[in-house]
This record gives C-alpha cells, structure tokens and sequence, in this order.
C-alpha cells in the first residue's frame, strides 16, 4: 500500500526551556509587554509546528496551542465571560466588538480578559480551576450564566494565519483543534445534568460559523476534541450531539470533520459511529479493550475513516511496536482497511515532556527506555512506514523496540523482593488498616492541644519559595554550597518563618518546606524505585509546569526524609509544627509509573515506605502529621465499572500509610481542584482526622456538598485562593466561614487557605494569612456572643 496517514492530537507548548512559562511570568509581572509577549510565544508556536512538519505527519495540528489554557481559550472565543469580568472588562469589549479591523496580532481586550479569568484582578475573583478528565493538567472551568453565545474572537483562524506564515507546507496539512461543543458544555460550571443537552445545542451556530471561517481560509480538515464522550451519557445528549454535528456537516461541507475522543474507551460505540462526520478517533492505549470489543462486535462504518491513538501519550516508556502491529493487523484491519487509517498517539502529548533525548546523566538502561514527545513522533513514523512498506530496516526497528521493552521489564535492578516480602508481612496484619474510633481519637487530640482555639488556624503546608530559596538549594545541588551551610540556610528560614507564622498568630503552624523543590520530587528522591529527568517539564497549569518523578523499580524506604527539618521547626516553638508528608496516591498520580505491575501494587509499595516514615516522625516528638493527597480524585477512572476497585485500593493505601499511628496522633490530609460530590463517602473511609479542601475558586460549592452529607471528622475549607495574587479582606474570609458554620459543626472546623503557598510571594502570603487570623478571630467572638 501506499503511505500511511499520521497525525498527533496535540503537542507540547512549553518550549524545550520553559520559554513558554518565562514569557508569560515576565509580562505578568510587568516586565514585557504584551507585544513583546507575543512576539515571544508565537516563535514557540512556530518552533513546534516546524518540529510536527519535519515528522513528516500528514496532519499536523494548530490551535492545540495556547497562552494559558484551551478551555479557556474556547471560553472567551464564544463570549462566556462571568458577569464580573463583562463589567470590569466592558469599555475594551465593547470597543472590540464594534471594530470590524482585521488587524495581526491578538487584541488587548483577549489578552486582558483571559488572564484575568485566570489568575483573577484586584476586583474580581479568578474562574475555578479543575482537572482535566484524569489527568495533572488543570484547565479553567467556564462559568454558564445563560447569557447566549457569541464569536467574540476566532482563535483557530488566528491561529491557522500564524501556521501559514510560519510554514512552507500547503495549508491542507493543518488540522486546527477545537474543544469540541458537548465536551465544552459538559465541563461548564453551572448547567444541570438534566440541561446538558439543551445548551449544548445553543453552541451549534458559534461552532458552525468558526468552521466556515476555516474553510474560507482553505482548511481542508478539523479536529473536534469529544473526551466527554468518555463519561456516561443519556440518549437525549446523544440526540442532541447528533443534531449539532448534522448542522456543522451542513455548514462545512468542503472540511474533513473529525471528531477525537481519548483517556478511555467512547462510552456508547454505536452512536459515536453514526456521528456524521469523516473521521472517529479512538483510544487504544488507555480504553483499547474495550474499543476493540466494540470495534469487533459492531463493526465500523464504511465512510468513515478511523484515527487509532496506539502510541501512549500520557507515559514516557518506549512502545512495543511489534505489540502495536499485531494488535493492528489482527483486530482492526479485518474491521477497517489499512488505507483508512490515521495512526497517532492516544491522547496529546501535552503530558509528556516535550523531549528526553538529552537526559545523559540517567542510568543507561533507563535512559534507553524513555521517550519525550519529540522521541514518539520518531515512533509513530517508524510504525507507520513499516505499516505501509515493511522492508527489513523497518522489521529490524520494530524488532528492537519490542526486544527493549521486554529487557527492560525483567531488569534485575528494578526489582526488591524484600520489599514485596516485607510488603505482604504488613498487608496481613489487622493493624495495617485500621485505628480507633474518631470519637475516641478525637478526645484524646483535644486533650492534648488544649490550648488550640476553637476554629484553629493553620496552612496546607508550603511557604513562599523566593529567587533566595531556589538560589540557595542550586548552590547546593552544584556543590558551591556545604551541606553545612545550606543546613544553615534552611534553618535560618525556618526559624524566620516560624517567627512570622507566629506573629500573625496562626494555631497551627508548618515548617516551610524550603527544602523541597517539588512535593513529589522530593520524596522520589530519598526513596529507592525512582529517577529524575533534568528537562523532563510539563505543563500543569498555567505558567505552572511541574516535573514528574520517574517511577521505574519497587520501592524502597532508605531513611528518615523530613524528621530532621520538622523537629528543628517544633524546637523553635511551644505551638504544634505538622509533619508533612505526600500521600502514596498522589505520588503515584504525579509520576511516569512503570506499567508492569498494576497501580494499586505500586500504590502499597509507596505507602509501606511513607508508614515508615511516619514512624520516625512520631518517635521525634511530632503529633500532628499531614499526609496530602490531592490527587485522588484526578486517577479516578472515567468508566463506571472501574471506579469501585480504585476506590477500595485508594482507601487501603492511605489507611495503610497512617494507621500505624498511636490514637492520640492527628493525621491530616489535603485535596484540591476536583468535584467532590462523589467523594465524600470515599474521604470518611480515609479515616483522616482532618481532611482541608479546596473551597475558593469553587465559590464555595463545596459547603453544599458536606451540608447534603453528614461528615463528623474534622475538615478545613480553604477559605482564599492561593493560585491568585488577589489579597482577599477579613470581610470577605469572615462571611465565608459563617456560611460554612451554617451547615457545619465549629467543634471540628478548622481555617486554611486553599493550597499550598509556596508560588505566592512573601507580601502576599503574611497580608493574606493575617486576613484569615482576623476572620477567624472575628467567628470565634461571633459564636462566643452567640453562645451567650
């Protein structure tokens, strides 16, 4: 046959030195403007584009690429601008809507609009910010107000303007990507279930005229983005995604409408394939059991071509090509012929590093293994050439990738089977998953901290980590410091820090962790099982990249990981210092995890090792531990029928991790960014004294959930948004907690802001939490006059 179709979802933005991220942090804090902003991040965009074209793809994608976030993007393009950005914002959104100029460049009005739905103003709060489906990258929730939609601003024909500058190629190769309409609607903040259909149909018009735009621009092809067809949905939102898509066919009928779904297999097969569009995109990594199932017993349409994600896009391991060959050629091509395939990844690789080729300084036989976005791109064009034409130099490289694979998974070096002896020892013990009552640890903890206040106060645990801090610990790391004198440093900070948290007058204080440059990272390090990438960055959130650690081996406790800085923080004051410690799930969620042993066994492994730890904590002395995992709810699985094991298996492995607790021990926990309206039986069964949660951006819908539910342990609602450089008033905290204590018992109420501090700065944080000390004092004199 001839060439066979490739093409990508959607590809990295950050640039291969976070020139993305630094672009953006210098305009926001006033060191560029915004025409130098966007001189700088549309060189990005062309970088990239010219690393897709030289792939030698047959579609390459635009539009994937953004400033902040795509949903976002989408949100602002179709005018679904919360109320309080339309009036703060109205004079330079009335003047571009009155312009008909067709001027290059994006207006200011965009520019300003967008980033403070972000990041939020000095008058109006940031939009929420939640997970993206099951992932780590979070994107920013629309806020549905029934105000109709509108094109404000058409992003992917901007968008396709700057790829026909930047590239040589005919403008048929671009494929402009788009947040398809239901996928759009459904994550919108604001609509009942019950009324997702019916809004989403009000979108079909906006879509509708941004494809006609496209195809005046000569775009032969567009990319829908549905992963909302993953998640359960009812015959009236099939219905109605039907009619949109029969009106987008009659509005475009010159483009190739392609409608791609990923993380999961599509949850109702047979109304996705009669869609009517060209081409239907399935995941065969993450859902492909049963999408080939339903490939298999129900065919595939004739008229339709198919886009197979078979590359991984949210892992960094190198692929068994030769699996992926023979899961092709066995179980797709007598359904759907060769000629009709698009081979691509699975989902973008937004979620990998962009590449992993300069990672030198890695153990050979990891490094070896590993593939960045730039490395499956060489993947998928050498899968697609042997698919095409098998010669033997293809035969050869399919071969060594499967033989790679295969060396890999029985490396000695990656299995202990001490631990997993030590492991099963634990597991079959009672001891291993249970505690004493609440009621019972709850007066053994009031006797203890007597001296705490009623609505104590305290932070998730992170503290500003100025240009000072990170200078100090790269000092170190490249051995111009003595460990010595970084000791020295920390300490230092420390004691300054306890200082300040004191003079606000906060209850309950934490150390700081000047020490960690990442609250996984940090852990991976001092444990066996793990490997750190140099460059390995992605994207998390806004400018906010992150880099995962490598989970490659068993894991393995090697000694105490934070006894040392959190028992000089206690020596430093009469007030309770929590331990802080990252949760096994979280670990496990915010790393690239070996895919030879399920999740849940690495799960243990982690929690066996942090129980450890929790150990020599409480033998220092300290009796309040935190145990964050705010990433619980982000590996939630997306099908219904696995969401009941990962519960149980989540549950186990924190209990695992702090049950071995005394009673009198009050373990913490903290989530963050995600819907928790289905998570409160699963957080009870945690068993955590105090469980703080995120409450800001949600604009506090949280409280109706624990008010629909009885929740008798201890919790914390965050009360400010710590992702915002806002500085919100007592006024403002004070209100929000007499809310809260309408629905909610004071006795087990405890005042934090959101998040961890660590990305706001030193102003910011002591004017903030001295607003929270104030607020919370201002409801305890309220109670106290209450009472009386």
């Amino acid at each position: 046959m001839g060439q066979l179709n490739t093409s990508v979802i959607g590809y990295p933005r950050i640039g291969y030195n976070r020139e993305w991220k630094k672009a953006l942090e210098q305009y926001w804090g006033g060191k560029t403007s915004s025409a130098q902003l966007e001189t700088e991040l549309n060189r990005i965009e062309a970088e990239r584009l010219t690393t897709l074209v030289d792939a030698k793809l047959s579609y390459v994608p635009v539009q994937d690429y953004t400033w902040y976030d795509h949903v976002l993007d989408t949100a602002v393009m179709f005018d679904i601008i919360p109320e309080r950005f339309r009036h703060e914002f109205a004079d330079q959104l009335d003047t571009l809507k009155s312009s008909q100029s067709d001027a290059a460049g994006t207006p200011q009005a965009i520019i300003d609009v967008t980033f403070g739905m972000a990041r939020g103003t000095a008058q109006s709060t940031a939009c929420e910010m939640t997970k993206w489906f099951n992932t780590n990258y979070h994107y920013i929730v629309p806020e549905w107000e029934g105000r109709a939609p509108e094109l404000l601003y058409n992003h992917p024909v901007a968008a396709v303007r700057r790829a026909k500058q930047a590239g040589s190629v005919d403008v048929s190769v671009w494929k402009p990507v788009l947040v398809g309409p239901y996928t759009f609607v459904r994550l919108m903040k604001g609509i009942a279930a019950a009324d997702r259909a019916a809004v989403a149909k009000q979108f079909a018009v906006v879509y509708g005229e941004v494809l006609v735009a496209l195809a005046a621009e000569g775009v032969t092809n567009v990319q829908l983005d549905e992963p909302g067809f993953v998640l359960p949905m009812n015959k009236e939102e099939w219905v109605a995604v039907k009619e949109i898509y029969t009106y987008l066919r009659a509005q475009s009928p010159s483009l190739s409408i392609w409608v791609q779904t990923y993380f999961e297999s599509v949850s109702d097969y047979e109304s996705f394939v009669e869609l009517p569009v060209d081409v239907l995109g399935l995941d065969l990594v993450h859902g492909k059991a049963r999408n080939l199932e339903a490939i298999q017993k129900l065919g595939f349409p004739a008229d339709k071509r198919i886009a197979l994600g078979v590359i991984d896009g949210r892992n960094i391991w190198k692929t068994d090509l030769a699996a992926v060959t023979e899961l092709l050629t066995q179980y797709v091509k007598p359904q759907v012929p060769a000629e009709r395939w698009i081979v691509q990844p699975s989902c973008s690789l937004l979620h990998v590093p962009l590449t992993l080729s300069s990672e030198t300084e890695l153990p050979e036989y990891v490094r070896t293994i590993l593939t960045g976005a730039d490395e499956k791109l060489v993947e998928l064009e050498l899968l697609a050439q042997h698919l095409a034409n098998p010669t033997a130099d293809t035969e050869a490289g399919i071969a060594a990738s499967a033989q790679a694979v295969a060396e890999w998974r029985s490396l000695p070096e990656r299995n202990r089977p001490q631990v997993k002896e030590e492991l099963l020892r634990i597991q079959s013990s009672e001891e291993a998953w249970t505690r004493v009552p609440f009621s019972e640890r709850l007066a053994l903890h009031q006797a203890r901290w007597s001296n705490l206040p009623l609505l104590p106060t305290t932070s998730i645990g992170s503290l500003p980590q100025t240009a000072e801090v990170r200078k100090a610990r790269l000092k170190f790391r490249k051995g111009e410091w003595s460990e010595a004198a970084y000791t020295a440093y920390l300490q230092a900070e420390m004691k300054r820090w306890i200082d300040i948290q004191e003079q606000i007058g906060i209850d309950v204080l934490v150390h700081g962790e000047f020490e960690r440059t990442d609250m996984v990272e940090y852990f991976g390090e001092k444990l066996e099982g793990f490997v750190f990438t140099k460059n390995g960055w992605v994207q998390s959130y806004g400018s906010r990249c992150v880099k995962p650690p490598v989970l490659y081996g068993d894991v393995a406790f090697v000694e105490a990981m934070t006894v040392v800085e959190t028992e000089y923080a206690q020596s430093l004051t009469s007030k309770p210092v929590k331990g802080m410690l990252t949760g096994p799930v979280t670990i496990l969620n915010w790393s690239f995890v070996r895919d030879d042993i399920s999740r849940e066994e690495a799960a243990y492994q982690l929690s066996w090792a942090l129980r450890q730890e929790i150990q020599a904590l409480e033998e220092a002395g300290i009796g309040m531990i935190q145990v964050d995992e705010p990433a619980v709810k982000e590996g939630m699985p997306l099908h219904p029928d696995d969401k009941q094991g990962y519960r149980e298996w989540t549950v186990k492995a924190f209990r695992l991790t702090t049950s071995g607790v005394k009673p009198e021990t009050q373990v913490h926990t903290h989530m963050c960014y995600c819907d928790f309206s289905d998570m409160v039986d699963l957080i009870r069964e945690m068993d955590a004294d105090v469980i703080s949660v995120e409450t800001a951006r949600s604009g506090g819908d949280i409280v109706e959930v624990f008010a629909k539910h009885q929740y008798e342990l201890g919790i914390g609602l965050g009360v400010y948004d710590i992702h915002s450089p806002r500085i919100p008033a007592t006024a403002e905290m004070a209100s929000f907690i007499e809310s809260v204590l309408q629905v909610m018992p004071a006795r087990t109420f405890w005042i934090n802001p959101d998040c961890g501090l660590k990305t706001r700065n030193e102003q910011e944080t002591i004017a903030a939490l001295s607003n929270m000390v104030k607020a919370a004092q201002q409801a305890r004199e309220h109670l106290t006059t209450k009472n009386t």
